[in-house]
């Protein structure tokens, strides 16, 4: 049995599994998902957990070199966007909330949070813990 980090055991297996560039989403109740992408489903009711404690946890044990989210997040919440500016280090990647969907395509797995506010979803893109 693990003691900290992620208990998810699914979860924590992708993030494991993970290579440089490889992508993975976090997203609200209402993102649609492609057929055929991999759905962990932390969702337990409206608001639990949220994207944010799950983004904080992910970030905990997965080395990001990026991350993008909807133009719509950026403007209708800039504090969540300098959150995760903080939180990764970098100025983050900016698309249209269509474009955004239109990538999910290209992700190894989305993780299903019970946000229950509009546009808070986020790729981010695997770094490397090694120089």
């Amino acid at each position: 049995m693990k003691r900290y980090g992620i208990m998810h055991g699914r979860l924590s297996q992708i993030i494991a599994q993970l290579g440089h560039g490889e992508l993975v989403a976090v997203a609200d109740c209402g993102l649609p998902i492609p057929p055929g992408v991999e759905i962990v489903d932390l969702a337990l009711k409206p608001g639990t957990p949220s994207f944010l404690e799950v983004c904080d946890t992910i970030l905990t044990e997965l080395v990001v070199e990026d991350f993008v989210v909807a133009n719509e997040l950026a403007s209708r919440a800039p504090e969540v966007v300098n959150h995760l500016r903080e939180r990764v280090g970098t100025l983050g990647q900016f698309v249209s909330h269509s474009d955004f969907k239109q990538a999910l395509p290209n992700v190894r797995s989305v993780v299903r949070t019970g946000e229950w506010t509009p546009y808070k979803n986020v790729i981010f893109v695997a770094g490397v813990a090694f120089s």
